[in-house]
């Protein structure tokens, strides 16, 4: 009962569908929809064509109105009909069962959401026990709900045995529901056996941490993809892995890091993306244990990005879901090699934008009141590294003596 399959499938070909809105225009939508195409290119498929529609909100039968899933239905067949497969339509929202039924029913290709494509890059990635445990419990919990839908095809099966009102299907009516219940079970029993074995795990990891001894935890929070792992590997010396891929690596990655004979704890945690499943962050409780007892969350953001704010947001909420908004935390603008903008000429009289505001002139906006809260580097080119470590072993000191204020081992030789 397989059902995140993108991966077993190399160079598969996707729709990607979203949606306009009063509280999403079209601007967002569109990056929206870059996000979900690097989401899918992640994970295997290859974007062919993207289709939008002006609404006031899904339709709860088929998320788009049903002149634009004809729309969608008919570029599918006209694509067959020259040879080339679409291999799977993706809706940028999370889908009901209800939904994925009927849109499977006109367009009989494979249908996908934002959360299970996220789950099936998540399944590709997790290397350890722990991270596969996670992802798998996330995947039945998403799937429970929607088990209904894997059983549609026992009413194409039925016919002629008469009957209105839907009595054609006696005689296979209790067989499916008989082996519907046989799965739900199944997957019931399947959820209490991971939760049970993610609790022992989270046994062992809070044991791990309460003997690490007394020292200050720094975590790296941010945005899917936007360098930790980069930055992790050059403040602690490490390999972890990073690629420019969105979700790299699942796994919290700890390590020492002495700076001028002070120790701390570094930890690179799993990035944030919008509209993150609820399941995976239920899921994934142990790993994002290691934000909630940090001391002190160092916030990194792709300046390059040209949405970098609004990811700044994501991650700011989802910290706040978290319970983690209150901790001591700073802002580090990563990417500074790659930030581009565009000169505006003399005689241009359009307001400022994105796109015409150099770096320097962003460093004295809102971030420049942030003092030594707000740092730019680049981790990949080296730039500002001095500064960064100068910055956290001041913040990292300063945490030290509030919490172990009768700790003298800030002199003692650690190298």
């Amino acid at each position: 009962m397989k059902e995140f399959v993108i991966s077993e499938a190399k160079a598969e070909t996707a729709v990607l569908v979203g949606l306009v809105t009063k509280e999403q225009d079209e601007a967002k939508t569109k990056e929206y929809l870059d996000e979900l195409e690097f989401l899918a290119d992640t994970a295997g498929a290859v974007t062919v064509r993207r289709f939008t529609q002006k609404v006031n909100g899904p339709s709860s039968v088929t998320y788009v109105g049903s002149g634009k899933l004809g729309e969608i239905s008919r570029f599918i067949r006209d694509e067959e009909d020259n040879g080339r497969e679409v291999g799977m339509v993706i809706f940028d929202d999370e889908l009901t069962a209800k939904q994925m039924r009927n849109i499977e029913k006109e367009l009989k290709v494979k249908i996908l959401d934002r959360t299970s494509l996220i789950l099936d890059i998540f399944a590709m990635r997790a290397q350890t026990a722990e991270a596969k445990a996670q992802v798998e419990l996330a995947q039945h919990r998403y799937m429970l709900p929607r088990l209904q839908r894997l059983w549609t095809h026992l009413e194409r099966q039925g016919g002629g045995s008469g009957g209105g009102g839907g009595k054609g299907s006696v005689g296979l009516r209790g067989p499916g529901e008989t082996q519907l219940e046989m799965d739900r079970r199944i997957i019931l029993q399947r959820i209490t056996l991971l939760k049970q074995r993610l609790e022992e795990i989270d046994k062992q990891k809070t044991t791990q941490r309460k003997n690490r001894g007394r020292l200050i935890r720094v975590a790296l929070v941010g945005y899917t993809n936007v360098g930790k792992s980069t930055m992790m590997n050059l403040l602690a010396k490490s390999e972890v892995f990073a690629e420019n891929k969105l979700f790299a690596t699942l796994d919290t990655t700890v390590r020492k890091m002495v700076i001028d004979n002070l120790p701390f704890l570094l930890a690179d945690t799993v990035g944030f993306i919008r509209k993150l499943p609820t399941d995976l962050v239920d899921s994934f409780k142990s790993t994002l244990d290691e934000v909630r007892e940090a001391d002190l969350l160092v916030h990194v953001v792709d300046i390059s990005h040209p949405d970098f704010e609004e990811q700044i947001r994501v991650v700011e909420n989802t910290l706040k879901e978290l319970g983690c908004a209150d901790k001591p935390s700073m802002l580090v603008f990563n990417k500074i090699d790659a930030y581009t903008w565009v000169e505006k000429a003399p005689d241009d009289l359009t307001p400022p934008a994105r796109e015409n505001v150099t770096l320097d002139d962003l460093k004295k906006t809102w971030m420049a009141r942030m003092n030594d809260n707000c740092l730019f580097i680049s981790a990949r080119r080296k730039q500002n590294i001095d500064e960064l470590r100068d910055v956290l072993y001041k913040k990292v000191r300063e945490l030290h003596v509030q919490k172990y204020p009768y700790n003298d081992f800030l002199y003692q030789d650690f190298e």
